[in-house]
């Protein structure tokens, strides 16, 4: 009987792999056993990251708005404050896009938001 090897799932494994790795530098490319470390290593990076893109999408709007919002006089957190007690619910991405395109525009809410402010205190 003639003796059964895992000569295609095993090659076909082994090509994904290189497939993947294309482009690394040096043995990692080329070498197998160095590539599969090197793939896995940077699937959990881009699986990770893919999350904390979120996160950092979040920070460039707050700091984009909070610069917007110290030209008008007025800091992020009372900023937020005013908004919620003015009863605008503009997410920090829609915010932070018309305090880059339409100043104008900004500026109104910034004043809502002042005035919602003052009429708390």
């Amino acid at each position: 009987m003639p003796r059964a090897v895992a000569g295609t799932k095993r090659k076909d494994h082994r090509k994904k792999i290189l497939k993947l790795a294309k482009g690394y530098w040096g043995r990692r490319s080329t070498n197998h056993k160095v590539a599969k470390d090197a793939v896995a290593k940077a699937l959990w990076y881009a699986y990770r990251d893919r999350r904390d893109k979120k996160g950092d999408f979040r920070s460039l709007w707050i700091t984009r708005i909070s610069a917007a919002v110290r030209a008008e006089d007025l800091s992020y957190s009372r900023f937020i404050q005013g908004l919620n007690k003015a009863g605008i619910t503009l997410d920090r991405k829609v915010l932070s896009d018309m305090a880059m395109r339409d100043p104008a525009a900004f500026s109104a809410v910034v004043a809502k938001a002042k005035a919602a402010v003052a009429a708390s205190a």
